[in-house]
């Protein structure tokens, strides 16, 4: 059986072992799996060559294609597991993409992995997990779309998950802000569903150190008022918007 993942490269998955660079575990020594293809399109991805492949219409801000061969490899999901024993990193962050379109297969990874490993996954939190996959999880990094990711909100937002979510202690909310005018949404969402400030993130949309920094002047004070946690984006800071950090 087998896993469909991003590359760094042709023919190169993307694993890589690096820093977490958002939410609460931010800082902490890591080994990523970056799965391909997600259910969403958000206009400012800065994943896209995870999903908008050659033929794919949904909008980009960037409005580029890739192309699907170089940009997606199959792996076994044995082999998969062994290149992120190969790292020696207790932490397993998968992203994507959207991986809960790959549950049954991620269950199936993670238990040929084998004991011993702290494992997060980065959901739009539009999927629910399936039931072998669920137990196997220590952490969910759930990150809603909000209205400027350019998403239908009845995809985006679905009633019945974000309830879920909201229910479960392993859940973190990580939301995306561009401006001011998207923490409204933020209040809107976590008085409707009861999500507790000490769960719920608020992060900077941006690909470059100048923009993070514009932004989160304001955010990190609109956080201290609404008693949110305000993440950064570490990894843009240290290595740019690349693949594989």
């Amino acid at each position: 059986m087998t896993l469909t993942l991003a590359t760094t490269a042709p023919g190169e998955p993307e694993i890589f072992a690096s820093l977490q660079g958002e939410g609460a575990s931010i800082g902490r020594p890591s080994v990523f799996v970056r799965l391909s293809r997600c259910n969403l399109a958000c206009h400012w991805c800065d994943t896209a060559y995870t999903w908008r492949f050659a033929g794919d219409n949904r909008p980009h801000r960037d409005d580029r294609a890739f192309d699907r061969q170089a940009n997606q490899i199959t792996l076994d999901e044995a082999d998969v597991a062994e290149r992120i024993r190969s790292y020696g990193v207790a932490r397993l962050v998968i992203t994507g993409g959207e991986p809960l379109l790959q549950a049954p297969a991620l269950a199936r990874m993670i238990e040929a992995l084998g004991a011993g490993f702290h494992i997060e996954i980065e959901t739009n939190g539009s999927v629910a997990p399936a039931p072998a996959l669920d137990p196997l999880i220590q952490q969910y990094n759930v990150s809603p779309k909000l209205a400027h990711s350019g998403n239908p909100t009845e995809l985006a937002l679905v009633p019945e998950r974000l309830r879920t979510w909201a229910t479960d202690p392993r859940a973190l909310f990580k939301f995306v802000i561009a401006s001011p005018t998207d923490l409204a949404e933020v209040e809107t969402l976590a008085q409707t569903y009861a999500i507790v400030p000490e769960r719920l993130f608020v992060m900077p949309e941006g690909t470059d150190s100048a923009t993070l920094r514009d932004r989160s002047r304001w955010l990190a004070q609109a956080a201290m008022q609404a008693g949110w946690r305000f993440t950064d984006r570490l990894h843009i800071h240290l290595y740019g918007d690349t693949r594989g950090t």
